[in-house]
């Protein structure tokens, strides 16, 4: 099942490993676009808001959950590079107690503080009920979004990032199914988009299982392996905990930005949240990248190719720069018919083209400092993604969109800047860490 990723074509291994990976986040992102989509259909503005606001809660719970699994993936990844079965093993039992703890405390403390949690996200008051239900019905789903992630960070870690994209595209099929069912049919709106999106994610979870247990995967996960190890568990935090702060601070910047655009009205409000769900479509070569990186140069790291990492990060970011710009320049003709695709509202679509047209130019930024970011965290050094993020945020991000949206109260194509102006600061963070790396070594 391991697939070797430290010889042949670099931009071949790219392909190989991105593109499922891709396609898993696509579908992955798909799962939020269905829910907001059918919900647009059979409900109004209460909802679309309702989904919107509470999918960017549990949308920032699962980026951190994932980040904290990039430790996992990228300590299992040195360990196929290096040809160690035993570390192998060792790695994949630790991250199985962990996350499965971890994902107990977090489901009780999240259902104690839900209505806290709608309460601070400033949600508007038409749309507080439909919220508090579908946060609800997601935690109790905690769990099984969690065994996800970790299942997916273990295979890519493995260099497998087909077996995800096979789950995940049950899940998907399964989520749309139930939305109609539960949206159209039963009338129970964000709360039967929350019930088919948990539902649908314990189906993929139940199904990953079934074919790890019947599929011969060459690994084996003995009792012993899934007891803490101090070393084992140092290796995986030290890379993981500071991706995961990173990733929760960009979407805590996100909900600022949210609960801004929610004291603007709740036109404002459904219109930034239905850009961030386009966003979260276009910005899947981006993000891609981030994985695929650490993936591939963590096996050359733990191979000893260590200039293979680098042009490994200088192919990703040549082709993340080429799609930004592309897919950038195209989008400033096309805002508002594809806000429309998710609302009728004449209002929402003029305020989401105007947000979408000055948000999109950050898919060129973002996709660069996400290479780093990979290449970074698959050497352990992810503090310094956590670094050049948190900046962003402190010095950009939030200052620009609070400004924005004070001195321009007829548009949200100011606020729409405030991510590109933060990504810009973190690329450029990111090129004097990389320069003084390579010169160090």
């Amino acid at each position: 099942m391991e697939k070797d990723l430290t010889s042949g074509s670099i931009l071949k291994n790219i392909a190989y490993f991105s593109l499922p990976y891709l396609l898993s986040y696509f579908l992955q992102t798909l799962y939020g676009l269905a829910d907001l989509f059918i919900v647009g259909q059979f409900n109004g503005v209460d909802s679309i808001t309702a989904v919107s606001v509470g999918s960017q809660a549990m949308h920032m719970l699962t980026v951190m959950i994932v980040g904290l699994a990039m430790g996992s993936t990228v300590t299992i990844g040195k360990a196929v590079g290096a040809k160690d079965a035993r570390q192998v093993s060792h790695a994949i039992g630790n991250t199985v107690t962990l996350f499965m703890g971890l994902s107990a405390v977090i489901t009780v403390l999240l259902l104690i503080l839900v209505k806290p949690i709608v309460a601070v996200l400033s949600t508007p008051a038409e749309a507080v009920a439909d919220t508090t239900s579908y946060l609800t019905i997601c935690f109790i789903g905690i769990p099984f979004i969690t065994a996800y992630n970790i299942i997916s960070s273990i295979f890519r870690g493995l260099g497998d990032s087909k077996s995800p994209m096979y789950f995940i595209t049950v899940a998907c099929a399964v989520n749309i199914g139930l939305d109609y069912l539960f949206i159209g049919v039963f009338g129970l709106g964000a709360a039967g988009a929350a019930l088919g999106t948990t539902l649908a994610q314990t189906i993929s979870v139940v199904t990953a299982l079934v074919v790890i247990r019947n599929r011969k995967t060459g690994l084996t996960i003995r009792k012993e392996h899934l007891r803490t190890r101090k070393d084992m568990m140092n290796r995986i935090l030290k890379i993981g905990i500071p991706v995961a702060l990173q990733d929760g601070f960009i979407q805590i910047a996100f909900m600022v930005i949210t609960v801004i655009a929610n004291r603007r009205g709740l036109n404002d409000a459904a219109a930034v949240g239905i850009v961030e769900k386009i966003i979260g479509i276009v910005f899947l070569v981006p993000s891609t990248m981030l994985s695929t990186v650490s993936a591939l140069s963590a096996q050359n790291i733990g191979a000893g190719k260590h200039d293979r990492a680098a042009r490994t990060l200088k192919a990703a970011t040549c082709i993340v720069v080429i799609y930004g710009v592309v897919v950038s320049a195209a989008m400033q003709w096309i805002c508002e018919p594809v806000v429309g695709l998710f609302a009728d509202d004449e209002a929402v679509i003029l305020l989401g083209g105007q947000y979408l047209r000055g948000y999109i130019w950050d898919c060129i930024f973002a996709g660069v400092h996400f290479s780093f970011s990979g290449y970074f965290c698959a050497y352990g050094w992810s503090a310094i993604s956590f670094l050049h993020n948190a900046l962003s945020i402190v010095c950009a991000r939030i200052p620009v969109a609070y400004f924005a949206s004070k001195y321009f109260a007829d548009t949200l194509f100011p606020m729409g800047l405030a991510a590109p102006a933060g990504s810009l600061l973190s690329v450029l963070i990111c090129m004097a860490a990389f320069t003084v790396m390579i010169r160090r070594r």
